[in-house]
């Protein structure tokens, strides 16, 4: 039933790019009406070569409009233009210069009204992207993405600016050009006309080969994009471990696969592009010797055999030409189908009626269970109490499902019915606006992630204000203002792609000085402290205690982390194991006294 969808998807994807033309419509039309023209002006150039030779240069009664006609005699007849015959050139070089500005102009037009076109389906694709669930992009491969928005659009581009219009002119060429030829002999035309449908039979065979061969080399060139982009971001560690060799054997593996593919596309395009025009020549030869033949029984005159040759290669190319069109079309469909594959994935939502309450509330989790998809339960019938104002702390072992709390309270992943609720303030998160709710709980993860920016734009991010004092001010918070002076630059200097320059610790303590910056009712420390050491943790506890209000949630490793919070919860395999103060759990039996007696020994 999915493939089913999916094909049916396939055909109608290039159609439901229409809305993106709204407000360029009108160039369109006017691209597609020169383009008439300009048909329209080539294909008198050889009536003109036909009169000239039929009825100025042989005697042949004129086979003109009555208007044409009238014209012709006031300038004196046949005599006249036999005298004149750069009247006749005169009037091809009219019909060649209008066919000429036409076409420039039709492709002009047809510039503008694409690019317009392609620049909303990249603002709206990015855009879409952006509100898209946590969980979507979890489950799609950063480089496929990429390939999507990048090469997949940019097939759509040369689509309609360079095959659009082709379209356009291979039907006009069929219908004025087997118009003008059945007009000057039938019998011809008839030969011409044998000659379409074999060749656009060919061409819808290949265009659904060449649909499921494009599919599988655009799927493996974002795979290989993917790699590369995976393999830049990783470079640390490949230097690190000395991977260097085996990731080099991995992306010739995959280019390799790539290469093969489009070879094996490029064979059945030539096989294809090679038959249209063994057909297209064909054609051609077959109507020279029979022309030849029926002008040397009277059937036709000179001029009308040249008009009809010349008519015939007018039409045979683009005819031919209809292969590599459908081609193009092809894969087009393909790159639209992937690209609304991510159109069409749900946004995030709010309810019906989202509600922002204050977020400085108490924060309930009552009896909630959780499941990455098909994986099993990561959370199991979790209930506990954050107080407002008041700091949390959350400790358990890698998998027990500390960071799934907090991306449930972030809504990053939902909530499903029935699995229980979070509440704040008495509120289902389901019912807060998620603007609202997320500006309200600030993040802090294990492993931040910092853009290519300054160390004072970095700290900045996303907050109201931007001077230098004012982050200054956060950046001592998290004890990260004297390594930022002690760079060249200071809070001028660049941190690199991912903060790649600076150290684990340092990235942590500026990503906790953005959270910090952005002074949120909730803020949450998850594991955000791995990497620096005990001493700058306590300071940054300490500064955090005395100069940061509202409540507080810490997950660590760490006893010493935790101890001085109000009450701490410990998770063993998604189940709630204990949970009071550090008093408490240290007199009791149970995993935090075991830790707590592991990290003091």
């Amino acid at each position: 039933m999915r493939k089913k969808n999916a094909d049916k998807k396939k055909s109608a994807s290039i159609l439901r790019f229409y809305p993106f033309t709204k407000g360029l419509r009108g160039q369109f039309i006017l691209a597609a009406v020169t383009v008439v023209i300009s048909a329209l002006a080539n294909y008198m150039t050889p009536q003109v070569v036909r009169v000239t030779v039929d009825s100025v240069i042989n005697d042949e009664p004129f086979a003109l409009p009555g208007f044409l006609l009238g014209w012709v005699e006031s300038l004196g007849g046949r005599t006249a233009l036999r005298e004149h015959i750069a009247i006749c050139a005169a009037a091809a070089l009219v019909f060649a210069v209008i066919a000429g500005v036409t076409n420039f102009a039709s492709r002009m037009g047809l510039a503008k009204a694409c690019e317009g076109t392609v620049e909303k389906v990249r603002n709206t694709l990015f855009s879409h992207i952006q509100r898209l669930p946590y969980a979507w992009h979890n489950q799609n491969q950063t480089g496929d993405i990429i390939q999507r928005c990048t090469q997949d659009v940019e097939l759509i581009r040369r689509f309609v600016s360079d095959q659009l219009m082709s379209v356009v002119r291979t039907v006009l060429a069929i219908a004025i050009s087997l118009a003008l030829m059945f007009m000057m002999n039938v019998q011809l035309s008839l030969i011409v006309l044998a000659f379409i449908p074999v060749v656009m039979g060919f061409s819808l065979v290949f265009f659904v080969i060449v649909g499921k061969k494009f599919e599988q080399a655009d799927q493996c060139e974002g795979q290989l994009t993917a790699l590369v982009q995976e393999n830049l971001t990783g470079v640390r560690v490949v230097r690190a471990f000395g991977r260097e060799r085996y990731e080099i054997d991995r992306f010739n593996k995959k280019n390799n696969e790539f290469a093969e593919l489009w070879s094996n596309l490029g064979k059945v395009l030539g096989t294809n592009w090679g038959i249209c025009d063994l057909f297209a020549g064909t054609q051609v030869l077959v109507i020279i010797v029979v022309g030849v033949f029926f002008v040397e029984r009277g059937a036709i005159t000179e001029g009308e055999f040249l008009a009809f040759t010349a008519y015939n290669s007018m039409l045979v190319w683009p005819v031919s030409n209809l292969g590599r069109i459908l081609s193009e079309l092809s894969k087009t469909s393909i790159s639209a189908t992937r690209i609304y594959d991510i159109l069409d994935a749900p946004e995030e939502r709010d309810c019906p009626q989202p509600k922002t309450p204050p977020m400085d509330r108490d924060i309930v989790f009552d009896h909630v269970s959780f499941a990455y998809g098909e994986s099993g339960e990561v959370l199991e019938d979790v209930s506990f109490t954050i107080k407002a104002g008041s700091t949390f702390g959350i400790l358990g072992a890698t998998g027990s499902g500390k960071s799934t709390l907090m991306y449930l309270l972030d809504r990053l992943y939902e909530l499903p019915e029935g699995q229980g609720s979070i509440t704040i303030g008495g509120v289902d998160i389901r019912n807060i606006k998620l603007e609202h709710l997320r500006q309200g709980v600030g993040m802090v993860l294990q492993e931040p992630f910092l853009f290519s920016k300054t160390f004072r734009e970095s700290i900045a991010d996303g907050a109201k204000s931007q001077d230098l004092e004012t982050v200054r001010k956060y950046a001592r918070m998290a004890v990260i203002d004297d390594a930022i002076e002690s760079f060249a630059q200071g809070y001028e200097t660049p941190i690199g792609e991912r903060g790649v320059t600076i150290s684990g610790g340092q990235k942590q303590r500026v990503a906790i000085a953005r959270m910090l910056m952005q002074n949120t009712p909730i803020k949450v420390f998850d594991d955000s402290l791995s990497a620096v050491d005990m001493e700058t943790d306590q300071k940054i506890r300490q500064s955090i205690k005395e100069n940061v209000h509202g409540t507080t949630i810490l997950i660590a490793h760490r006893i010493t982390t935790l101890m001085n919070a109000d009450q701490i919860l410990v998770l063993d395999k998604g189940r709630v194991s204990q949970l009071g103060s550090h008093q408490e759990l240290v007199a009791q039996d149970g995993i935090y006294k075991r830790i707590y007696d592991m990290q003091r020994s």
